[in-house]
Protein backbone atom coordinates (compact mmCIF):
# COMPACT_ATOMS: atom_id res chain seq x y z
CA UNK A 1 0.00 0.00 0.00
CA UNK A 2 1.26 3.48 -1.02
CA UNK A 3 2.03 6.20 1.47
CA UNK A 4 -1.23 8.14 0.01
CA UNK A 5 -3.30 5.18 0.69
CA UNK A 6 -2.03 4.41 4.28
CA UNK A 7 -4.78 6.08 6.72
CA UNK A 8 -3.63 8.51 9.18
CA UNK A 9 -2.94 7.85 13.08
CA UNK A 10 -6.18 9.90 13.61
CA UNK A 11 -7.82 7.48 11.67
CA UNK A 12 -6.11 4.40 12.83
CA UNK A 13 -7.23 5.20 16.25
CA UNK A 14 -10.67 5.76 15.36
CA UNK A 15 -11.09 2.63 13.54
CA UNK A 16 -9.57 0.79 16.28
CA UNK A 17 -11.52 2.74 18.88
CA UNK A 18 -14.91 1.80 16.85
CA UNK A 19 -14.13 -2.04 16.67
CA UNK A 20 -13.72 -2.15 20.15
CA UNK A 21 -16.80 -0.39 21.21
CA UNK A 22 -18.71 -2.75 19.16
CA UNK A 23 -16.74 -5.81 19.89
CA UNK A 24 -17.55 -4.86 23.83
CA UNK A 25 -21.17 -3.63 23.07
CA UNK A 26 -21.63 -7.51 21.26
CA UNK A 27 -20.15 -9.74 23.67
CA UNK A 28 -23.15 -7.96 26.34
CA UNK A 29 -25.96 -8.21 23.90
CA UNK A 30 -25.01 -11.73 23.14
CA UNK A 31 -26.49 -13.06 26.92
CA UNK A 32 -29.08 -10.62 25.97
CA UNK A 33 -30.24 -11.71 22.84
CA UNK A 34 -30.77 -15.26 24.09
CA UNK A 35 -32.66 -14.48 27.50
CA UNK A 36 -34.79 -12.59 24.21
CA UNK A 37 -35.10 -15.83 22.50
CA UNK A 38 -36.05 -17.58 25.72
CA UNK A 39 -38.95 -15.23 26.45
CA UNK A 40 -40.25 -15.30 23.35
CA UNK A 41 -40.18 -19.35 22.74
CA UNK A 42 -41.05 -19.97 26.77
CA UNK A 43 -42.84 -17.49 28.04
CA UNK A 44 -44.78 -15.95 25.12
CA UNK A 45 -45.31 -19.56 22.98
CA UNK A 46 -48.03 -21.31 24.14
CA UNK A 47 -47.36 -24.73 22.42
CA UNK A 48 -43.53 -24.51 23.56
CA UNK A 49 -44.44 -22.82 27.41
CA UNK A 50 -47.15 -26.79 27.08
CA UNK A 51 -44.14 -28.97 26.56
CA UNK A 52 -41.86 -27.04 29.06
CA UNK A 53 -43.72 -27.81 32.01
CA UNK A 54 -45.41 -31.00 31.05
CA UNK A 55 -42.64 -32.66 32.86
CA UNK A 56 -43.38 -30.92 35.81
CA UNK A 57 -46.83 -33.63 36.06
CA UNK A 58 -44.31 -36.09 37.28
CA UNK A 59 -41.97 -34.40 39.63
CA UNK A 60 -41.94 -36.12 42.62
CA UNK A 61 -42.01 -32.68 44.30
CA UNK A 62 -44.78 -30.98 42.40
CA UNK A 63 -46.69 -34.77 42.59
CA UNK A 64 -46.08 -34.38 46.47
CA UNK A 65 -47.49 -30.77 46.76
CA UNK A 66 -50.54 -31.75 45.00
CA UNK A 67 -51.26 -34.62 47.29
CA UNK A 68 -50.95 -32.03 50.48
CA UNK A 69 -52.87 -28.87 48.69
CA UNK A 70 -55.86 -31.37 47.78
CA UNK A 71 -55.90 -33.75 50.29
CA UNK A 72 -56.17 -30.31 52.45
CA UNK A 73 -59.09 -29.20 50.27
CA UNK A 74 -60.83 -32.25 50.81
CA UNK A 75 -60.03 -32.75 54.44
CA UNK A 76 -61.27 -29.75 55.54
CA UNK A 77 -65.13 -30.87 54.54
CA UNK A 78 -64.94 -33.89 56.38
CA UNK A 79 -65.49 -32.90 60.28
CA UNK A 80 -64.64 -36.30 62.38
CA UNK A 81 -65.88 -34.97 65.25
CA UNK A 82 -69.26 -33.69 64.25
CA UNK A 83 -69.71 -37.44 62.72
CA UNK A 84 -69.27 -39.18 65.78
CA UNK A 85 -71.61 -36.85 67.76
CA UNK A 86 -74.25 -37.29 65.27
CA UNK A 87 -73.81 -40.75 65.44
CA UNK A 88 -73.86 -40.95 69.24
CA UNK A 89 -76.89 -38.78 69.51
CA UNK A 90 -78.97 -41.15 66.88
CA UNK A 91 -77.70 -44.10 68.76
CA UNK A 92 -79.04 -42.42 72.04
CA UNK A 93 -82.38 -41.87 70.66
CA UNK A 94 -82.44 -45.82 69.87
CA UNK A 95 -82.11 -46.50 73.18
CA UNK A 96 -77.89 -46.75 73.76
CA UNK A 97 -77.23 -45.83 77.14
CA UNK A 98 -75.25 -42.84 77.95
CA UNK A 99 -71.74 -44.69 78.55
CA UNK A 100 -71.81 -46.31 75.33
CA UNK A 101 -73.09 -43.53 73.54
CA UNK A 102 -70.19 -41.13 74.96
CA UNK A 103 -67.88 -43.69 74.40
CA UNK A 104 -69.04 -43.81 70.96
CA UNK A 105 -68.67 -39.39 70.45
CA UNK A 106 -65.16 -39.93 71.63
CA UNK A 107 -64.33 -41.86 68.47
CA UNK A 108 -64.17 -38.13 66.43
CA UNK A 109 -60.26 -37.84 66.25
CA UNK A 110 -60.44 -41.80 65.23
CA UNK A 111 -62.57 -41.13 62.46
CA UNK A 112 -60.36 -38.41 61.21
CA UNK A 113 -57.55 -40.62 60.96
CA UNK A 114 -59.48 -43.21 58.69
CA UNK A 115 -60.54 -40.12 56.69
CA UNK A 116 -57.59 -38.84 56.36
CA UNK A 117 -56.05 -41.86 55.76
CA UNK A 118 -58.73 -43.15 52.95
CA UNK A 119 -58.23 -39.48 51.36
CA UNK A 120 -54.39 -39.81 51.08
CA UNK A 121 -54.40 -43.12 49.50
CA UNK A 122 -57.51 -41.77 46.75
CA UNK A 123 -55.24 -38.07 46.08
CA UNK A 124 -52.03 -40.28 46.21
CA UNK A 125 -53.46 -42.63 43.46
CA UNK A 126 -55.01 -40.31 41.21
CA UNK A 127 -52.44 -37.89 41.34
CA UNK A 128 -49.48 -40.46 40.15
CA UNK A 129 -52.26 -41.53 37.76
CA UNK A 130 -52.69 -40.16 34.29
CA UNK A 131 -55.37 -38.06 35.39
CA UNK A 132 -53.27 -35.28 36.85
CA UNK A 133 -50.84 -35.31 34.06
CA UNK A 134 -54.09 -34.41 31.83
CA UNK A 135 -54.93 -31.79 34.33
CA UNK A 136 -51.72 -30.69 34.27
CA UNK A 137 -51.79 -30.34 30.65
CA UNK A 138 -55.20 -28.74 30.36
CA UNK A 139 -54.58 -26.42 32.32
CA UNK A 140 -51.24 -25.25 30.89
CA UNK A 141 -52.64 -24.87 27.59
CA UNK A 142 -54.11 -21.45 29.45
CA UNK A 143 -50.60 -21.23 31.61
CA UNK A 144 -48.96 -19.28 28.81
CA UNK A 145 -51.40 -16.43 29.60
CA UNK A 146 -50.60 -16.31 32.89
CA UNK A 147 -46.86 -15.97 32.49
CA UNK A 148 -47.77 -13.43 29.62
CA UNK A 149 -49.47 -11.74 32.59
CA UNK A 150 -46.48 -12.09 34.90
CA UNK A 151 -44.01 -10.18 32.75
CA UNK A 152 -46.25 -8.28 30.67
CA UNK A 153 -49.74 -7.61 32.61
CA UNK A 154 -52.01 -8.80 30.21
CA UNK A 155 -53.91 -12.17 30.16
CA UNK A 156 -54.28 -14.68 32.73
CA UNK A 157 -55.97 -18.21 32.85
CA UNK A 158 -55.85 -21.52 34.76
CA UNK A 159 -52.36 -20.32 36.26
CA UNK A 160 -53.08 -16.90 37.53
CA UNK A 161 -50.40 -14.52 38.57
CA UNK A 162 -51.47 -11.71 41.98
CA UNK A 163 -49.33 -9.76 43.09
CA UNK A 164 -46.25 -11.58 42.00
CA UNK A 165 -47.90 -15.50 43.02
CA UNK A 166 -48.22 -18.01 40.40
CA UNK A 167 -50.83 -20.49 41.73
CA UNK A 168 -52.63 -23.35 39.76
CA UNK A 169 -56.02 -24.30 40.37
CA UNK A 170 -56.65 -28.13 42.12
CA UNK A 171 -60.48 -27.87 42.19
CA UNK A 172 -61.20 -29.97 38.94
CA UNK A 173 -59.19 -32.90 40.89
CA UNK A 174 -60.74 -32.33 44.27
CA UNK A 175 -63.59 -33.09 42.41
CA UNK A 176 -62.53 -36.51 40.80
CA UNK A 177 -61.05 -37.38 44.71
CA UNK A 178 -65.26 -36.28 46.31
CA UNK A 179 -66.21 -39.02 43.52
CA UNK A 180 -63.60 -41.33 44.39
CA UNK A 181 -64.73 -41.20 47.86
CA UNK A 182 -68.29 -41.11 47.21
CA UNK A 183 -67.79 -44.77 45.13
CA UNK A 184 -65.88 -46.11 47.97
CA UNK A 185 -68.42 -45.55 50.20
CA UNK A 186 -67.47 -42.60 52.22
CA UNK A 187 -71.36 -40.82 52.10
CA UNK A 188 -70.11 -37.71 53.80
CA UNK A 189 -67.93 -36.95 51.07
CA UNK A 190 -70.90 -36.06 49.47
CA UNK A 191 -71.13 -32.76 51.35
CA UNK A 192 -68.17 -31.64 49.57
CA UNK A 193 -69.08 -28.67 47.99
CA UNK A 194 -67.34 -27.53 44.56
CA UNK A 195 -64.06 -25.21 45.88
CA UNK A 196 -61.57 -22.97 44.06
CA UNK A 197 -58.21 -24.33 45.77
CA UNK A 198 -54.91 -22.56 44.55
CA UNK A 199 -51.57 -24.44 44.80
CA UNK A 200 -49.08 -21.61 44.63
CA UNK A 201 -46.37 -22.90 42.36
CA UNK A 202 -44.14 -19.59 43.12
CA UNK A 203 -43.91 -16.16 44.46
CA UNK A 204 -41.79 -13.36 44.09
CA UNK A 205 -41.95 -9.58 44.87
CA UNK A 206 -39.81 -9.02 42.05
CA UNK A 207 -41.93 -10.34 39.41
CA UNK A 208 -43.88 -7.38 38.70
CA UNK A 209 -41.10 -5.24 38.56
CA UNK A 210 -39.62 -7.24 35.62
CA UNK A 211 -42.25 -6.31 32.92
CA UNK A 212 -40.90 -3.46 31.72
CA UNK A 213 -37.86 -5.31 30.55
CA UNK A 214 -39.78 -8.14 29.75
CA UNK A 215 -41.81 -5.73 27.20
CA UNK A 216 -39.34 -3.85 25.85
CA UNK A 217 -37.86 -7.73 25.24
CA UNK A 218 -41.16 -8.55 23.55
CA UNK A 219 -40.75 -5.44 21.18
CA UNK A 220 -37.60 -6.36 20.19
CA UNK A 221 -38.30 -9.54 19.71
CA UNK A 222 -36.30 -11.75 17.22
CA UNK A 223 -33.80 -9.04 15.45
CA UNK A 224 -31.95 -8.42 18.70
CA UNK A 225 -30.04 -11.77 17.76
CA UNK A 226 -29.62 -10.54 14.21
CA UNK A 227 -28.63 -6.82 15.21
CA UNK A 228 -25.96 -8.51 17.84
CA UNK A 229 -24.41 -10.33 14.50
CA UNK A 230 -24.54 -7.33 12.78
CA UNK A 231 -22.60 -5.40 15.19
CA UNK A 232 -20.04 -8.10 15.86
CA UNK A 233 -19.20 -8.72 12.47
CA UNK A 234 -18.52 -4.69 11.64
CA UNK A 235 -16.73 -4.84 15.26
CA UNK A 236 -14.52 -7.96 13.39
CA UNK A 237 -14.50 -6.28 10.20
CA UNK A 238 -13.36 -2.69 11.26
CA UNK A 239 -10.11 -4.16 13.62
CA UNK A 240 -6.45 -4.22 11.79
CA UNK A 241 -6.04 -7.75 13.06
CA UNK A 242 -9.85 -9.53 12.05
CA UNK A 243 -8.44 -12.80 13.50
CA UNK A 244 -7.52 -11.93 16.76
CA UNK A 245 -10.86 -9.78 16.56
CA UNK A 246 -12.71 -12.74 16.31
CA UNK A 247 -10.92 -14.79 18.99
CA UNK A 248 -11.78 -11.85 21.44
CA UNK A 249 -14.88 -11.35 20.54
CA UNK A 250 -15.59 -15.30 20.60
CA UNK A 251 -14.01 -15.42 24.56
CA UNK A 252 -15.51 -12.44 25.38
CA UNK A 253 -19.16 -13.87 24.28
CA UNK A 254 -18.42 -16.93 25.86
CA UNK A 255 -17.56 -15.09 29.34
CA UNK A 256 -20.26 -12.57 29.35
CA UNK A 257 -22.95 -16.04 28.92
CA UNK A 258 -20.46 -17.67 31.75
CA UNK A 259 -21.47 -14.87 34.09
CA UNK A 260 -25.27 -15.28 33.17
CA UNK A 261 -25.14 -18.15 34.32
CA UNK A 262 -23.60 -17.65 37.28
CA UNK A 263 -25.85 -14.77 38.22
CA UNK A 264 -28.62 -17.65 37.75
CA UNK A 265 -27.07 -20.12 40.34
CA UNK A 266 -27.29 -16.98 42.55
CA UNK A 267 -30.39 -15.61 42.08
CA UNK A 268 -31.63 -19.33 42.24
CA UNK A 269 -30.15 -19.99 45.32
CA UNK A 270 -31.77 -16.44 47.22
CA UNK A 271 -34.69 -17.15 45.83
CA UNK A 272 -35.31 -20.55 47.31
CA UNK A 273 -33.99 -19.12 50.66
CA UNK A 274 -36.40 -16.43 50.75
CA UNK A 275 -39.60 -18.49 49.27
CA UNK A 276 -42.50 -16.68 51.00
CA UNK A 277 -44.90 -18.75 53.44
CA UNK A 278 -47.18 -18.62 50.75
CA UNK A 279 -45.66 -21.34 48.97
CA UNK A 280 -46.23 -24.84 50.07
CA UNK A 281 -43.44 -26.72 48.57
CA UNK A 282 -40.10 -25.32 48.77
CA UNK A 283 -38.93 -28.34 46.06
CA UNK A 284 -41.50 -27.48 43.84
CA UNK A 285 -40.53 -24.11 43.59
CA UNK A 286 -37.32 -25.31 43.09
CA UNK A 287 -38.65 -28.09 40.30
CA UNK A 288 -40.98 -25.12 38.59
CA UNK A 289 -37.68 -22.52 38.68
CA UNK A 290 -35.53 -25.03 36.96
CA UNK A 291 -38.01 -26.17 34.73
CA UNK A 292 -38.60 -22.58 33.20
CA UNK A 293 -34.64 -21.88 33.26
CA UNK A 294 -34.14 -24.57 31.39
CA UNK A 295 -33.65 -24.20 27.74
CA UNK A 296 -32.23 -20.89 28.82
CA UNK A 297 -29.42 -22.04 30.84
CA UNK A 298 -28.79 -25.08 28.08
CA UNK A 299 -28.35 -21.96 25.76
CA UNK A 300 -25.78 -19.91 27.63
CA UNK A 301 -23.79 -23.12 28.09
CA UNK A 302 -24.07 -23.74 24.48
CA UNK A 303 -22.81 -20.01 23.31
CA UNK A 304 -19.89 -20.59 26.40
CA UNK A 305 -18.75 -23.97 24.21
CA UNK A 306 -18.92 -22.16 20.70
CA UNK A 307 -17.48 -18.86 21.47
CA UNK A 308 -14.30 -21.49 23.15
CA UNK A 309 -14.44 -23.46 19.47
CA UNK A 310 -14.54 -20.37 17.25
CA UNK A 311 -11.59 -18.79 19.39
CA UNK A 312 -9.32 -22.16 19.61
CA UNK A 313 -10.35 -22.18 15.45
CA UNK A 314 -9.25 -18.54 14.84
CA UNK A 315 -5.72 -19.47 17.15
CA UNK A 316 -5.33 -22.41 15.34
CA UNK A 317 -5.53 -20.93 11.90
CA UNK A 318 -3.00 -18.22 13.34
CA UNK A 319 0.58 -16.95 12.39
CA UNK A 320 2.15 -18.37 16.08
CA UNK A 321 4.73 -20.47 16.54
CA UNK A 322 2.27 -23.80 17.94
CA UNK A 323 -0.43 -23.40 15.07
CA UNK A 324 2.60 -23.45 12.41
CA UNK A 325 4.18 -26.21 13.85
CA UNK A 326 0.36 -28.22 14.01
CA UNK A 327 -0.55 -27.63 10.33
CA UNK A 328 3.28 -28.90 9.44
CA UNK A 329 3.54 -31.38 11.31
CA UNK A 330 -0.52 -32.29 9.63
CA UNK A 331 0.67 -31.59 6.25
CA UNK A 332 3.67 -33.62 6.68
CA UNK A 333 1.92 -36.56 8.00
CA UNK A 334 -0.74 -35.97 5.04
CA UNK A 335 2.42 -35.97 2.63
CA UNK A 336 3.68 -39.17 4.18
CA UNK A 337 0.02 -41.17 3.62
CA UNK A 338 0.32 -39.95 -0.06
CA UNK A 339 3.85 -41.25 -0.66
CA UNK A 340 2.60 -44.38 0.54
CA UNK A 341 -0.75 -44.80 -1.25
CA UNK A 342 1.33 -43.70 -4.68
CA UNK A 343 4.06 -46.73 -3.17
CA UNK A 344 0.89 -48.97 -3.39
CA UNK A 345 -0.21 -47.84 -6.08
CA UNK A 346 -3.23 -45.98 -4.86
CA UNK A 347 -4.19 -42.32 -6.51
CA UNK A 348 -6.10 -39.96 -5.49
CA UNK A 349 -6.84 -39.21 -9.81
CA UNK A 350 -8.25 -36.16 -10.40
CA UNK A 351 -10.16 -35.57 -7.54
CA UNK A 352 -7.07 -34.94 -5.41
CA UNK A 353 -5.85 -32.55 -8.00
CA UNK A 354 -8.85 -30.69 -8.22
CA UNK A 355 -8.38 -30.47 -4.27
CA UNK A 356 -4.94 -29.32 -4.06
CA UNK A 357 -6.20 -26.50 -6.18
CA UNK A 358 -9.21 -25.73 -4.78
CA UNK A 359 -8.28 -26.67 -1.33
CA UNK A 360 -9.07 -23.24 0.37
CA UNK A 361 -12.35 -22.41 -1.29
CA UNK A 362 -13.85 -25.97 -0.17
CA UNK A 363 -12.87 -25.34 2.94
CA UNK A 364 -14.10 -22.07 3.56
CA UNK A 365 -17.40 -24.04 1.52
CA UNK A 366 -17.64 -27.01 4.50
CA UNK A 367 -16.85 -24.04 6.90
CA UNK A 368 -20.17 -22.07 5.57
CA UNK A 369 -22.08 -25.19 5.37
CA UNK A 370 -21.74 -26.36 8.68
CA UNK A 371 -22.38 -22.49 9.89
CA UNK A 372 -25.94 -22.63 8.38
CA UNK A 373 -26.73 -25.98 9.35
CA UNK A 374 -26.06 -24.66 13.15
CA UNK A 375 -27.86 -21.54 12.43
CA UNK A 376 -31.23 -22.83 11.38
CA UNK A 377 -30.79 -26.09 13.94
CA UNK A 378 -33.29 -26.23 16.17
CA UNK A 379 -31.87 -25.97 20.03
CA UNK A 380 -28.57 -26.58 19.24
CA UNK A 381 -26.67 -27.64 22.82
CA UNK A 382 -23.02 -28.05 23.48
CA UNK A 383 -22.30 -31.49 22.23
CA UNK A 384 -24.25 -30.38 18.64
CA UNK A 385 -21.53 -27.91 18.75
CA UNK A 386 -18.57 -30.30 19.73
CA UNK A 387 -20.19 -32.45 16.93
CA UNK A 388 -19.80 -29.88 14.61
CA UNK A 389 -16.29 -29.64 15.26
CA UNK A 390 -15.30 -32.67 15.26
CA UNK A 391 -17.29 -33.20 11.36
CA UNK A 392 -15.25 -29.95 10.07
CA UNK A 393 -12.26 -31.69 11.65
CA UNK A 394 -12.98 -34.88 9.66
CA UNK A 395 -13.54 -33.13 6.75
CA UNK A 396 -10.41 -31.20 6.72
CA UNK A 397 -8.23 -34.27 7.68
CA UNK A 398 -9.64 -35.62 3.83
CA UNK A 399 -8.89 -32.97 2.47
CA UNK A 400 -5.79 -32.75 3.56
CA UNK A 401 -5.39 -36.32 2.34
CA UNK A 402 -6.76 -35.74 -0.66
CA UNK A 403 -4.65 -32.90 -1.43
CA UNK A 404 -1.22 -34.58 -0.73
CA UNK A 405 -2.49 -37.33 -3.01
CA UNK A 406 -2.95 -34.64 -5.68
CA UNK A 407 0.79 -33.34 -4.95
CA UNK A 408 2.10 -36.46 -5.58
CA UNK A 409 0.41 -36.99 -8.77
CA UNK A 410 1.85 -33.68 -9.89
CA UNK A 411 5.18 -34.45 -8.42
CA UNK A 412 5.87 -38.33 -8.30
CA UNK A 413 8.28 -39.42 -5.23
CA UNK A 414 11.55 -40.45 -6.46
CA UNK A 415 12.91 -43.76 -6.48
CA UNK A 416 14.08 -43.30 -3.28
CA UNK A 417 11.23 -42.00 -1.56
CA UNK A 418 8.84 -44.46 -3.05
CA UNK A 419 11.10 -47.23 -1.63
CA UNK A 420 13.26 -46.07 1.10
CA UNK A 421 15.47 -48.66 2.10
CA UNK A 422 15.12 -48.05 5.91
CA UNK A 423 11.38 -47.77 6.49
CA UNK A 424 8.86 -44.90 5.42
CA UNK A 425 9.81 -41.86 3.88
CA UNK A 426 10.23 -38.90 6.43
CA UNK A 427 9.75 -36.18 4.19
CA UNK A 428 6.73 -35.97 1.73
CA UNK A 429 6.98 -35.01 -2.06
CA UNK A 430 8.11 -31.98 -3.21
CA UNK A 431 5.20 -29.66 -4.46
CA UNK A 432 3.49 -26.48 -4.46
CA UNK A 433 2.60 -27.79 -0.75
CA UNK A 434 2.66 -25.43 2.41
CA UNK A 435 5.30 -28.20 4.09
CA UNK A 436 8.08 -27.56 1.73
CA UNK A 437 8.21 -23.80 2.80
CA UNK A 438 9.01 -22.06 6.24
CA UNK A 439 6.12 -19.47 6.83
Amino acid sequence: MSAAHQPSAPGRIARATASAVLIVVTCILVPVALITVWVHDIALDTHRYVKTVAPLATEPAIQAAAVDRISEAVDVRIDGDRAAAELADWLRSQGLPPQAATAIQGLGPQIDSAVDGAVKRVVTRIVHSGAFDTVWRNANKEAHRAVVHALTGEGRGAVGVAGGTVTLDVGALVEQVKEELVNAGLSPAKAIPQVDKQLVLFQSEELEKVRDGAHLLDVVGYWLPVLTVVIGAAGVLLARGRRRALAWTALGAAFACLVVVIALVVVRRYYLDHLPAAVQSDAAAAAVFDTLLRFLKAALRTTIVLGIVVALGAYLIGPGRLPVAIRRACDRTADSLATWAYRHEIRAGRVGAWAQTHRRSIALSALAVLTFVFAVWNRPTPLTILAFALVLLGTLTVLALLAAGGRAEASPPTREEAHPPGGPPVTGPSGPGPTTREG
